[in-house]
């Protein structure tokens, strides 16, 4: 067997998203989505594991665990639940979140936009209005004015490309449908105006997403507090079938290229991956029903996550942290088994000079998976939502160890 030892200063851990955990999350505008008549989800986030109130212990049990770094979000809604006003009770709650983080000796990454914006944006149009960019930076700016001194890492937007991710996967269209018209009708905008960050395809939504990025990096870096800051993408590691480079190339493009060739001079680029993307001549080759899947219907091929390492560094140049990375799945040796192969692929990056700096698992704990509602388990911690304990997997304890010794063993000479 042989033993890889990462640098002294990587980071271990795990990632969560505030509106997946921490539960209420009222002004919001996905708590307005999930309580349409014709809603898309599956059901409402309610209390989700009201991490709002047990981050203390949270916190705690990951430290136990062996981990020294924890990824989460706050929550625009929550700091900015007005135009315009902002809640100092909110900013003192991430505050004693991030000093209980630190009371741990665990490194926060903190996200500034994890999908969820406040109700109030979408009356403006959400993500598809020009004045968005300058919105986001003020709140970004507020916020660092409290919290920088306490952050170690900084995400400005998780996925930017999720929804281009979304609208080449998924056999049907998400803006379609009674849901959409009722969205607009909350929200008092038309129905080609709603910019829901997760849902619109629009290049015009994009280039108002990578303008309030670039604002918030300049905040971010003018305030307190010194910590290098970038983004998140959903990163598949794209595979050619017999014929398929040409449109391989193509796809891969359109859902990764054209974001990782935005990032210029960001600090890092933060790696999401879950899957592998297998295209042919004529387009994604979608797995058989003699491969193993995970909960959301992907192929369970952990080395997809050094592909889509190497293919990230290559084009951006940058660092890389891998801030999300796991299996939906009910069986937790499943889930051991794909951090084995995961981990081992990152490894080979890490040898061959690729400059990874960190491995944040998704997810803490078994969460709200968005229109998925509570059916997908992705955690390496167990959440009983009607008792709200917690109980450590046995992959969470494997992973836990990986981080406290910084070492990994292969199973393979």
């Amino acid at each position: 067997m042989n033993k890889f030892t990462f640098p002294n200063d990587f980071m271990w851990g795990s990632a969560t998203a505030a509106h997946q955990v921490e539960g209420n999350n009222i002004n919001s505008e996905s708590w307005v989505l999930e309580h349409l008549p014709n809603t898309i989800y599956a059901e409402p986030s309610g209390d989700a594991c009201d991490h709002y109130h047990h981050y203390p212990q949270d916190i705690a049990l990951l430290a136990e665990l062996g981990f020294n770094a924890y990824r989460f979000s706050i929550e625009w809604a929550r700091i900015e639940p007005e135009e315009g006003e902002f809640s100092y009770a909110a900013l003192e709650h991430y505050r004693r979140m991030l000093a209980a983080c630190h009371e741990h000796n665990i490194q926060p990454v903190v996200t500034f936009h994890h999908f969820t914006s406040p109700r109030w944006l979408q009356r403006y149009g959400g993500w598809l209005d020009d004045k968005t960019p300058e919105r986001f930076a003020r709140y970004c700016e507020k916020t660092t004015a409290h919290l920088g001194d306490l952050i170690a890492v900084a995400c400005t937007v998780n996925e930017p490309n999720i929804s281009a991710v979304l609208e080449s996967i998924l056999p049907f269209d998400l803006t379609a449908g009674p849901w959409w018209q009722e969205a607009s009708q909350a929200f008092g905008v038309a129905p080609d105006q709603m910019g829901l960050f997760q849902f619109v395809a629009d290049r015009h939504m994009w280039d108002v997403i990578f303008a309030a990025h670039r604002r918030a990096y300049e905040v971010l870096h003018a305030g307190p507090g010194d910590f290098p800051v970038g983004l998140t993408l959903a990163l598949h590691d794209f595979q050619a079938a017999e014929g398929g480079e040409e449109k391989m190339a193509e796809i891969r493009r359109r859902l990764a290229d054209d974001f990782l060739e935005r990032l210029g001079d960001d600090d890092f680029v933060g790696v999401q991956n879950y899957a592998r993307m297998v295209i042919g001549p004529e387009g994604i080759v979608r797995p058989g029903d003699d491969v193993a899947k995970n909960q959301m219907g992907e192929e369970i091929y952990p080395p997809a996550l050094g592909g889509a390492i190497r293919h990230a560094a290559q084009v951006s140049g940058l660092p890389v942290y891998v801030t999300e990375n796991g299996l939906s799945t009910e069986d937790d040796t499943q889930r051991l088994a794909y951090f084995r192969g995961a981990l081992q692929s990152m490894v080979d990056c890490l040898k061959d000079g690729v400059d990874v700096r960190g491995y944040l698992a998704w997810s803490a704990f078994d969460n709200f998976e968005w229109v998925s509602g509570y059916g997908p388990k992705f955690g390496i911690i167990a959440v009983d939502r009607q008792t709200q304990t917690r109980k450590p997997k046995s992959s969470g304890r494997w992973l836990g160890n990986i981080a406290r010794t910084n070492r990994y063993q292969s199973e393979s000479a």
